[in-house]
């Protein structure tokens, strides 16, 4: 049964391989169920995969196979907070090794341009600083970044 507030994501044709690519990345994450079309539409024929519902990070979503109408943009995209650097990498090298690409400060995009955001929350926790000077040191060590150095970041923030 989908749930009350799902997230809908649009794919062009290609909703089940990303929900299985997102099941086997993320933690607290699967596929739940694949619908097949009842007939044809406008982006597919009767039997081709239509939705599937899936989580990420326990959170539901439905990837729709609507067609190359529309695109994924940065307007939307998951946070997902990190506890180390380990994590912070094998997070990002998943998601850029499978086709996507590198973008600033912590976002990358998958290879079907749905964007994420891989945040350390030591990164967090830095640009949240009470002292002003830290966390400025570390937005300003950050905003330099692609996948964001933890290491890197603490350095800046202890000045």
């Amino acid at each position: 049964m989908i749930p009350k507030n799902t997230i809908c994501l649009w794919y062009d044709g290609a909703a089940l391989e990303a929900a299985t690519f997102y099941a086997e990345t993320f933690s607290d994450s699967r596929v739940v169920a694949v619908h097949r079309a009842p007939g044809d539409y406008p982006a597919g024929k009767q039997g081709d995969v239509l939705t599937v519902e899936f989580t990420v990070l326990g959170i539901p979503c439905l990837g729709l196979n609507g067609g190359p109408a529309f695109r994924h943009s940065e307007a939307f995209s998951f946070q997902v907070a990190t506890d180390d650097q380990a994590e912070t990498d094998r997070l990002w090298d998943a998601i850029v090794g499978n086709g996507g690409e590198e973008s600033a400060c912590g976002w990358c995009r998958d290879k079907w341009g749905l964007s994420w955001q891989i945040t350390p929350r030591a990164l967090t926790a830095a640009i949240a600083d009470p002292d002003p000077a830290a966390a400025k040191r570390a937005f300003e060590a950050m905003m330099g970044m692609r996948r964001i150095d933890i290491a890197a970041i603490e350095a800046a923030r202890r000045g």
